[in-house]
């Protein structure tokens, strides 16, 4: 479960991983696209922008227990970071998807979360 903070300093990420996600309370606009493509070259190419309205990306795993370990080693991640990815898992499978519900688009802090959960590989 701890094992992303070991690699915390992986170049790879853009530093994202590092930062710390910032409580959105809305009133804010969401990202441009052309910030949100930005952000996106910054954590793992795996994840997508999806109607530039939240990001996404899918693991697989060699069987159910696997897929909830991830779940519940990302969890703590997004409790640590007082921001919630939605999870769809199953046997094998778990699909991550992130926005920031009170504005219902994309934040800075939604891809510092994605780039925290990539070091979870």
């Amino acid at each position: 479960m701890a094992a992303w903070i070991v690699t915390c300093g992986d170049e790879k990420m853009g530093g994202l991983e590092n930062r710390e996600c910032v409580p959105c309370m809305g009133g804010v606009p969401p990202l441009r696209e052309e910030d949100a493509v930005k952000l996106l070259g910054q954590i793992d190419e795996n994840w997508s922008i999806i109607d530039n309205r939240h990001i996404e990306r899918s693991w697989t795993f060699e069987d159910f227990v696997g897929a909830l370990e991830f779940v519940n080693s990302a969890g703590v991640i997004c409790e640590n970071e007082g921001h919630h990815a939605d999870f769809e898992f199953g046997w094998g499978r778990v699909k991550v998807i992130i926005w920031t519900h009170k504005i219902n688009g994309l934040t800075e802090s939604d891809f510092i979360l994605a780039a925290k959960l990539d070091l979870l590989d």
